[in-house]
């Protein structure tokens, strides 16, 4: 998919203006609102980046502890 996105500009800025539209159309037409939304969309997706590499960084892999590695069988 990302290999479409570069080998063509003039598609993907057409597709940045239709996400655009549509956000601007979704916040009623107000500009401020549709910046705000997307700070705060871009805001809580950095926050969820932030939590994955913690959970990474200290390890978690999705094992279970020892003393609960009996619970699914």
């Amino acid at each position: 998919m990302l290999d479409n996105l570069a080998s063509d500009p003039q598609s993907e800025s057409e597709r940045l203006d239709i996400a655009a539209d549509q956000a601007i159309a979704a916040c009623g037409g107000d500009m401020r609102s549709t910046i705000r939304a997307l700070i705060l969309a871009n805001e809580f997706l950095e926050y969820e980046l932030c939590e994955m590499f913690k959970a990474v960084t200290n390890g978690t892999r999705g094992q279970l502890p020892a003393s609960r590695a009996d619970w699914f069988d």
